[in-house]
């Protein structure tokens, strides 16, 4: 099943919103793909201006795209690991070339530089253990500078990430 998300800009301190744009981003950050006649019901607009004001949020940069959520199993990913890794401290250089490297290998879906006992956590997906266990040879060996790294392994979404939950800032 595919499932459609609008990714909302984090910083809105400057977009103008009025109680209507914020009922339609809440619409269309579950299912983007609702029609224009159905969301104006939900929010009290006109379709005409349901469509204007959401072609308006996009050039402003408010909705900054639309994405399709396609099943892991589909995509030879159907086994999600979350990965702490901690480096050697051998400073920022370092840290970038991983991050660098992490964000150009197509396993890893997600990744952060985080702060704590742990520099990064990535989320990878594979097709087997040992496609994960070729990932791990290749990028989280020590000559990549990787001091220490453990897995977690997925048995089921609970909450998903990539579909926020949070409301809007006034």
């Amino acid at each position: 099943m595919t499932e459609f998300v609008i990714m909302v800009r984090k910083a809105m301190k400057s977009a103008n919103l009025d109680s209507f744009d914020r009922k339609l981003l809440e619409c269309v950050r579950r299912n983007n793909l609702e029609p224009a006649r159905s969301l104006a019901e939900k929010v009290g607009l006109s379709e005409s201006s349901v469509l204007r004001r959401l072609r308006r949020m996009r050039l402003e940069g408010i909705i900054i795209g639309d994405i399709a959520l396609v099943d892991p199993a589909l995509t030879g990913g159907a086994i999600t690991m979350h990965v702490l890794v901690q480096l050697y401290n051998d400073g920022h250089i370092r840290t970038d070339a991983f991050a660098r490297n992490m964000a150009r290998r197509e396993e890893v879906v997600a990744a952060w530089n985080v702060a704590g006992d742990e520099d990064f956590v990535l989320i990878v997906q594979v097709p087997s253990m040992e496609a994960y266990d070729a990932f791990t040879r290749e990028e989280l060996s020590e000559q990549s500078h990787v001091r220490d790294f453990k897995t977690l392994i997925s048995i089921r979404p609970v909450v998903d990430t990539l579909i926020s939950r949070r409301p809007l800032r006034a």
